[in-house]
């Protein structure tokens, strides 16, 4: 009867909307307890808990995404919300349009251009390339990119999601090492290259590094859907 009630649970989209919300919830309190350590990022604690989950339990992806299928439509709205705290600082942002407008064009160019020297130096295959080079990007509209050139739109998911991390990772240690202290060009430079995942690491820190990076995580997705073609 157990295992009756297991398949049935399992098979059930309520169980991994509710069982990721729970397990953020967890890896939320779990990074509260050292808010400065990078390695205690909530987004890796969760991904590594529902992997292995997933694992244990023999569910493949497609049973879970069914399931968890909502979390990722709000993904929508809540990238056109940070549309609000940029109203809020207009002026702040006005002030910076220049260092900005010549920081996302270098960023940019650099995080296509250096995915795609690498990946030819180490001779992967035209579909991992048109897969990885819009990787600084945020997962939808990269996986809308590598599509259109013929990539693997789940590949293309995975590398946005791991270097989403490693920048949520390494910002902060990195900007400190570096005695950069403004915020807008922290959480600017954060946003440029690792997206969703960096900027929610911005606004843990600070607002005006939250919105400067999501300022930069929507001018990315839009100029590298119009660079990536030049390189590839």
């Amino acid at each position: 009867m157990t295992d009756g009630l297991w398949v049935y649970l399992a098979t059930s989209p309520l169980l991994w909307l509710a069982g990721t919300l729970v397990v953020w919830l967890i890896a939320t309190a779990i990074a509260g307890l050292a808010p400065t350590n990078p390695l205690l990022n909530p987004i890796m604690l969760s991904i590594a808990a529902i992997a292995i989950v997933l694992c244990v339990t023999g569910i493949d992806y497609g049973t879970y995404f069914d399931g968890a299928q909502f979390i990722h439509f709000l993904l929508g709205p809540a990238t056109v919300a940070l549309g609000i705290p940029l109203f809020e600082k207009l002026s702040l942002v006005k002030s910076n349009l220049v260092p900005m407008l010549s920081a996302l064009v270098v960023g940019s160019f650099t995080a296509v251009g250096s995915t795609v020297f690498f990946s030819d130096l180490f001779g992967f295959s035209p579909e991992v390339v048109a897969s990885m080079a819009p990787k600084s990007t945020t997962a939808a509209v990269a996986m809308a990119i590598s599509s259109g050139l013929q990539g693997d739109p789940a590949l293309t998911a995975a590398v946005v999601v791991l270097t989403g991390i490693c920048g949520a990772i390494v910002v902060t240690p990195m900007m400190n090492a570096m005695r950069i202290k403004d915020f807008s060009a922290r959480g600017f430079a954060v946003g440029l290259a690792s997206h969703g995942i960096g900027t929610a690491r911005a606004y843990s820190v600070d607002p005006v590094a939250g919105l400067f990076s999501g300022i930069a995580m929507g001018l990315n997705a839009v100029l590298t859907s119009l660079i990536v073609h030049l390189f590839l």
